[in-house]
């Protein structure tokens, strides 16, 4: 696959993610019953803009390493350009694992859901869309890990490798050279 695909792909991958982001916050904040008030309604949504907060820097730096790979191919903007998109994925991924299907925060909103009605279908549709997430956070981590297989075998083809063999040198004049070989029989 051509870089600029790959590169490509992963810029696909982190909007897919971000679309699936914006969904769960849509579902956490503007389908909430209109009944009670829960702190974890908030706490939710605050994880949720922090970590599209990240996607959103991840995504511009995935559209500067995008424009690094065109032409002219500049693999060292690339590079730092993807090392920046690659730390705030990481951070997504944390706070994914921390705030959102951490056992606690799962176990707070099964308890919200035991409140019954609005609450419990609530409760199964943040589930449901927490539960969605999953799989563009592996799609754009699969991305991510392409770019850098692209970038490392791109470093590789344009390497040079320099081996010494000897040590010393030997110089040689014309005229030593030339009474060598007469000493040898050869004219």
């Amino acid at each position: 696959m051509p870089i600029e695909r790959t590169f490509q792909d992963l810029s696909t991958q982190l909007r897919k993610l971000h679309d699936t982001f914006l969904a769960l916050r849509l579902t956490v904040v503007e389908d909430k019953p209109l009944k009670g008030d829960a702190a974890l309604v908030d706490q939710l949504e605050d994880s949720i803009l922090d970590q599209m907060g990240l996607l959103d820097e991840g995504r511009k730096a995935a559209e500067g390493a995008l424009k690094a790979v065109g032409h002219p191919l500049d693999l060292s903007r690339a590079r730092l350009a993807l090392t920046i998109c690659q730390e705030r994925f990481h951070g997504i991924e944390q706070q994914f694992t921390a705030d959102l299907v951490s056992y606690e925060k799962l176990k707070d909103l099964a308890s919200l859901g035991a409140r019954g009605g609005e609450w419990r279908m609530w409760a199964n549709s943040v589930k449901q869309g927490i539960e969605q997430c999953r799989q563009p956070l592996d799609d754009a981590s699969k991305a991510l890990a392409a770019c850098w297989q692209e970038i490392a075998e791109r470093v590789g083809m344009t390497s040079i490798s320099v081996q010494a063999t000897n040590i010393g040198q030997k110089i040689v004049t014309e005229a030593a050279e030339a009474k060598d070989m007469v000493g040898e029989g050869i004219t």
